[in-house]
């Protein structure tokens, strides 16, 4: 009973560890950049200050926010750089109760998943803020200060950043479907034209009321959806073909009423008569006297 107990508080207490040595890190990059949090911020809001009307300028309308806003940018980029030892600490943690055939398949698709996501954010920060933006200051209206809040605009870009880090994850997704034999890929052809049409309302509620991030993120999520569909190929699991009865297994037996002779066809027997049946046992009655003869001398 103690066993099992034991194993219990064993993988709690690595736990345990591991979260503290992620936490250590993401702690200890956010030590080292602490004093560029201004800057990150700037970098951060650098595609919104680029659009800005002439003059225009960032505000604050919380007491606090001119603080707590630069904090959290400098937390969540620690937190980013810190992801490829945090992911390091959860494999380190997860791969001793794989199977080997597990590992060759989660790791590239972990490594995968991590690059696809920063790949989405890069997608979002460079095309399309600018784009967004852009599009804002051409129909403000004239007179109007478009300005916004620094706290606001970070929860712009967050969400912003998760939308697009997660529509990229759509050919990992993919694959894992198809590898797990959930969907094959015939199945996935045919939903095109729903997954299409679902793009666009993720678009629609992800994104700001425009039309042109809305195609943003409905355009690439269909290209990754079709590209998920050409990487499943080198996957997919081909299906089992049936399985032939082994050559060493008898041949199925006839009926009793076929089990006759070979020599004689089924068809061409028939019985014999009486004078038939009794010149039979006569001939057989004869060659057993025979036989008998030179015993008895």
């Amino acid at each position: 009973m103690n066993q099992p107990e034991e194993s219990f508080l064993t993988h709690l207490f690595e736990l345990r560890d591991r979260l503290i040595r992620a936490l250590l890190a993401v702690g200890i990059l956010f030590i080292c950049l602490f004093p560029w949090s201004k800057e990150l911020y700037t970098l951060l809001a650098q595609p919104l200050l680029d659009t800005l009307p002439k003059g225009g300028q960032m505000i604050a309308t919380d007491v606090v926010g001119v603080f707590l806003v630069p904090m959290k940018v400098t937390m969540m980029v620690a937190f980013l750089g810190a992801l490829p030892y945090v992911l390091y600490q959860v494999w380190a943690f997860v791969a001793p109760g794989l199977y080997s055939h597990e590992k060759r398949l989660a790791l590239p698709l972990v490594t995968a998943s991590v690059v696809l996501f920063f790949c989405g954010m890069a997608f979002a920060y460079f095309l399309v803020f600018p784009t967004v933006f852009g599009f804002m200051a051409g129909i403000a209206p004239e007179g109007v200060a478009w300005m916004t809040d620094i706290d606001k605009y970070l929860s712009f870009v967050l969400s912003t950043f998760v939308a697009f880090g997660v529509t990229f994850e759509v050919p990992v997704i993919v694959i894992v479907l198809v590898k797990m034999g959930v969907v094959t890929i015939p199945k996935l052809k045919e939903w095109r034209p729903y997954v299409i049409v679902g793009a666009f309302v993720i678009g629609a509620v992800f994104t700001p009321p425009d039309v042109v991030s809305q195609i943003m993120l409905a355009v690439p999520l269909c290209l990754l959806y079709e590209l998920g569909i050409l990487l499943s190929r080198f996957v997919v699991v081909a299906p089992r073909a049936e399985q032939a009865p082994p050559a060493s297994d008898p041949a199925p037996t006839a009926p009793a009423a076929q089990s006759v002779s070979p020599s004689v066809p089924p068809s061409d027997w028939n019985p014999m008569s009486d004078a038939e049946m009794d010149q039979a046992v006569s001939d057989q009655a004869q060659q057993r006297g025979d036989v008998t003869k030179p015993g008895e001398r």
